[in-house]
Formats: C-alpha cells, structure tokens, sequence
C-alpha cells in the first residue's frame, strides 16, 4: 500500500471574474460575487451577492435562470426616472429595493460633474463617497438586511454605480484587492456584449480617454478609488450599524469572521 502524501490538497483556484459570469437570456453583464479570494485566504461563497446590468431586457428564460441562481432580492442603484422608464413587470418572487445612489437633489455636488463627464467614471467615487456617504450605506444597509435568497444589486450598465457598491462590499468582506480590481475591469472588458445587449453605445473609449484628460486611465481611476478609501470613515458617516456591517464581512452569515 502506497504511504499517504504528506502534502495538503491544493485548495481550489479562486474564480476569475469573466468564470462567475452568469448565464442569464437578455443580460451581458451578470456575475456571482462568489469565488473571490480574501486577503486571509479561502473565497467569497457563491450564490450570497450578484451584480449585474439593468434587468429590463431579462427574458422570459433569463427570470428563470435568476430564479435558479437562488436571486430573491434586487437592490436597484437607479434614479426614480430611470426606474419609471423599464418598460416590463418584474417576477412576483422577486422583491426589488429601490435606492438612488446618486443624489440628485445635492445640485452643488452634480453641477460640476455633469459638465466634466466624470459621472461615468471611477473618478467620482471618493468625492461622492465623502459628499453623501448616506447613499451608499443605504445600498450597503439593503444587501445586509435582505431576506433569505441570493442578493442582486445594479444600476444601468452595471458599472460604476454597481462597481462603487461593489468596492465598498468586497473591501468590507476582506477580499484581495487585486481581485476588487478585476471583478471591476470584467465589466470594462464586455464594453462589446454590454453595448450589443443593450441596444447602446459603446463608451468603454470615450470613458477612457476622459479618464486620460485627467493624467490616469479607467483602470487607474478605479485603482485611485480602492487605495484611497477610507472605510472606517466612509461606514461612521454612511450610519453602517454593527449588525449590518457583521453582515456584510460575514458575507451574510456564509463564513465565520
């Protein structure tokens, strides 16, 4: 009989982000937060946080598919107006809470933004973050206190809105942020599956070269962003409870922190 090796099984590869997409009819952009890699080692646990584009053009199958990836619940990013315009009833087994991450009523703060483009961009997540950090916590407070069920959030391309929620998520949980970085540049590298998917423009170009008026790139502003967090500071202003915050680092109670 062969002696037992005294080398531990490899643990299993964590998941690149283009391997947690989700296969859903109507969407381009969906993906399981499960499978990223914490600092401390192990992942995420699948089937606890998804993100993904706007769900309007979900079809018929793609409501099953959703239903199947166990997603019960949808934090919605969107403005009121953008909301008002989805053109399709969502499933009854689907509660969806609205939260309007941007603010528009804080005039001093979009001004400027509007004119410059730097709403479809990374650059104004530290700036938002510190001018209303209420709307995130609002979206941070929703994905903790969901009911049993998988947990969804987007906005409209599942990108910037959808990628600051995201941030502040994973960099709660304890994910590397190496790994923060790639799951945010997914959603960049199907600029051609989302624009296609959505009847849209391409803009990944356009974003980009915004981003270079300003000395950095699309992945650089997203770089800025991460390192430049302050989390503690940005959760005490965003009215984060420990229960809640528990929460989320315990990716709702699936690992023990």
């Amino acid at each position: 009989m062969d002696e037992p090796s005294s080398t531990p099984p490899s643990a299993p590869a964590p998941a690149r982000a283009a391997d947690r997409l989700l296969a859903v009819a109507g969407l381009a952009n969906a993906r399981d937060l499960g499978g990223i890699p914490y600092r401390t080692g192990g992942t995420t646990a699948a089937g606890v946080f998804f993100r993904s584009e706007n769900l309007d053009q979900t079809t018929r199958a793609g409501w099953d598919q959703l239903y199947a990836a166990g997603i019960r619940t949808v934090v919605d990013l969107r403005q009121p107006g953008e909301r008002a315009q989805d053109s399709q009833p969502r499933p009854g087994w689907l509660t969806t809470v609205p939260i309007d991450l941007d603010g528009l009523e804080n005039t001093a703060f979009w001004a400027d933004y509007w004119d410059n483009g730097l709403v479809g961009t990374a650059l104004y997540y530290l700036p938002h973050l510190a001018a209303m950090p209420e709307r995130s916590g609002a979206a941070l407070a929703a994905l903790a206190r969901a009911a049993p069920g998988g947990v969804l959030f987007h906005c409209a391309a599942g990108r910037d809105r959808t990628g600051q929620i995201a941030l502040l998520l994973l960099t709660i949980a304890g994910a590397e942020p190496e790994a923060i970085v790639d799951d945010y540049l997914e959603t960049v590298r199907r600029g051609d599956q989302r624009a296609v998917a959505s009847g849209r423009a391409h803009e990944e170009a356009e974003s980009e070269a915004l981003c270079r008026s300003f000395g950095t790139t699309t992945e650089g502003a997203f770089r800025t962003a991460l390192a430049g967090l302050d989390l503690p500071a940005v959760l005490a202003a965003a009215g984060i409870t420990d229960t809640e915050l528990a929460t989320l680092r315990s990716w709702r109670q699936s690992r023990t922190v």
